[in-house]
């Protein structure tokens, strides 16, 4: 195996713990999205209406963004082979849940909760980060990112015939309890396969739980802007819950949730604070310090990539469908390809990254990313279908490379920091989701697309304010010693 190839028909040393890893995310993603391809049969069994059905489409993804954070402190705290385990068992209680539902209030809660099981992508991150040098680093989480992040796709190829294979109207209900098997026996497996870092090596955990650590006075206040989205994403699920939505929640009832995520982010900036008042009054020296601007800017860079994949992979069967005058089948068929994209798309942005340059890398993705949703903006029902489908996938594809060239900067910023970062980063492509299906219901499918567009834009012009990967991070032994880490 050469200095930036990765031999992947390998099952030993850092390639063993990678496919595990994939595998692990794979089926996080498999049993978080195990409801898609089965919605007909389980709104008919449990008759649903369709404010129904779409509430519990939001409420599927209402937790993974706070999710994504604590899941990251988890990880730094205690390592990513314990978290991930015990993620995925704890899991499969809300698969069986779902499965189990007699009523929309049983179906809506088993929903809520297994947005947690979406959180498992940052885990995996920390884990390939501890056992990949920076020069294998981009290509790995590519692979790591693109493979695992296929379970979606895999759960709407095999779940309706599994569904079909045990028939009945139940059958849906043993295709997603056998996701949730799955998931229940991977975790022990995960758990007696693997370790945190090589042999020999330290595990960095951060100083002290419960808030992201910066080094200057400016990055705390960065930090406490950057929140402010997230939070505001929360506040926008639940207006969507409110009667001003789908009426779920009674007025009372969000005006609370209102005032609680209020307090909660007070009490978020004032739990930052106390966990850097020290750094903040008597700075580190230059060697232990990082720059926050750099997780602002991949924040930023995730939403536009990560945060329109999932809107788009939400609307591409429909918007095919009545463009096209498409059945059902057909378009959604069609509007796979975007999606099937991963498994060579992420991989391809993070070897990019490590062939050509992390900045670089970036700067040419997010400008192919812009163009492909210019070109997707001006599709109407004159185009060959052909040309349109391939418009899409070639958009797809910068838009899944530029996430893989994303995830090869997180780990490079701070090692003992990396699933808060990933966490943080994540959570933005759940927040960008988010935004583009709110703008969706409000305009029209041309202007949904210039609107991702422009904030690709927005994105390329942060961009020039990031800083290459250079030399070496500093992390402290357990001894006081300190330890020096290759970035390039």
């Amino acid at each position: 195996m050469s200095s930036q190839s990765l031999n992947l028909f390998s099952f030993r040393g850092n390639i063993r713990i990678l496919h595990l890893t994939w595998v692990a995310f794979f089926i996080s993603f498999f049993a978080w999205f195990n409801h898609a391809p089965l919605l007909m049969a389980i709104s008919a069994s449990l008759s649903l209406s369709p404010g129904q059905v779409k509430t519990l489409l939001i409420l599927n993804v209402a937790l993974t963004i706070p999710a994504r954070i604590v899941i990251g402190m988890l990880t730094d705290r205690y390592g990513p082979r314990l978290t991930y385990s015990i993620l995925l068992a704890v899991g499969s209680i809300p698969c069986f849940i779902f499965a189990l539902a007699d009523s929309f209030v049983q179906a809506a809660l088993g929903r809520l909760l297994l947005g947690f099981i979406g959180a498992g992508f940052v885990v995996g991150i920390r884990m390939v980060s501890e056992w990949f040098p920076a020069r294998q680093l981009g290509t790995a989480e590519g692979i790591y990112g693109g493979w695992g992040n296929f379970g979606s796709a895999a759960a709407a190829i095999t779940l309706p015939t599994i569904a079909l294979l045990f028939g009945g109207d139940d059958g849906w209900r043993y295709a997603i309890g056998l996701t949730g098997v799955l998931a229940l026996g991977y975790s022990f497996v995960y758990y007696r396969s693997v370790t945190d870092t090589p042999k020999g090596s330290t595990y960095f955990k951060p100083r002290r739980m419960g808030g992201m650590e910066v080094t200057s006075r400016g990055d705390f206040a960065l930090l406490l802007v950057m929140k402010l989205p997230l939070y505001a994403a929360l506040a926008l699920l639940t207006w969507k819950l409110s009667p001003a939505g789908v009426a779920l929640l009674d007025g009372t009832w969000a005006s609370l949730v209102y005032t609680a995520l209020v307090l909660l982010y007070v009490l978020d900036a004032r739990r930052c604070w106390e966990i850097n008042r020290e750094v903040l009054q008597t700075p580190p020296a230059p060697a232990h310090r990082y720059q926050f601007k750099q997780v602002a800017i991949l924040n930023l860079l995730y939403f536009a990539t990560f945060g329109s994949e999932l809107a788009v992979v939400s609307m591409l069967p429909l918007f095919f469908s009545e463009t096209f005058s498409l059945d059902p089948v057909r378009a959604g068929l069609l509007a796979s390809g975007y999606a099937f994209m991963n498994l060579v798309s992420r991989p391809v942005g993070g070897l990019f990254s490590d062939r050509f340059g992390r900045r670089a890398t970036l700067q040419v993705l997010v400008l192919g990313l812009m163009a492909g949703y210019l070109a997707m903006s001006q599709i109407d029902s004159t185009w060959p279908l052909l040309l349109a489908v391939a418009a899409a996938m070639g958009c797809s594809f910068f838009v899944q490379a530029g996430e893989g060239a994303v995830f090869a900067v997180v780990p490079l910023i701070q090692r003992r920091l990396t699933g808060q970062i990933a966490g943080m980063t994540g959570a933005y492509g759940n927040v960008g989701a988010v935004f583009y299906l709110t703008v969706l219901s409000l305009v029209s499918y041309e202007a949904f697309f210039l609107v991702i567009a422009a904030t690709a834009l927005v994105g390329f012009a942060v961009l020039l304010l990031m800083e290459e990967p250079q030399g070496q991070m500093a992390e402290v032994l357990p001894d006081g010693s300190v330890s020096l880490i290759d970035v390039t």
